[in-house]
């Protein structure tokens, strides 16, 4: 299925969960904020969560630095 990741169109496995999602990504957990059609997903529902197909997904990694 496609999905829309930050803008950008990403073919993935159907029915994806969120933590497969950034696993497949190489993404670390601990620093990221995930929103999927405009609603942020708590880090607790990030298995539960299953991604559809023209889901609109925004990755916001944190940096810090000053």
């Amino acid at each position: 299925m496609i999905l829309l990741v930050n803008g950008k169109e990403l073919e993935v496995e159907d029915n994806i969960s969120v933590i497969e999602l950034l696993n497949s990504l190489e993404i670390n957990l601990d620093i990221v904020v995930v929103e999927i059609d405009f609603e942020i997903i708590p880090k607790d529902k990030y298995l539960s969560t299953k991604l559809s197909t023209n889901s609109k997904v925004e990755i916001i990694r944190f940096v810090g630095g000053g």
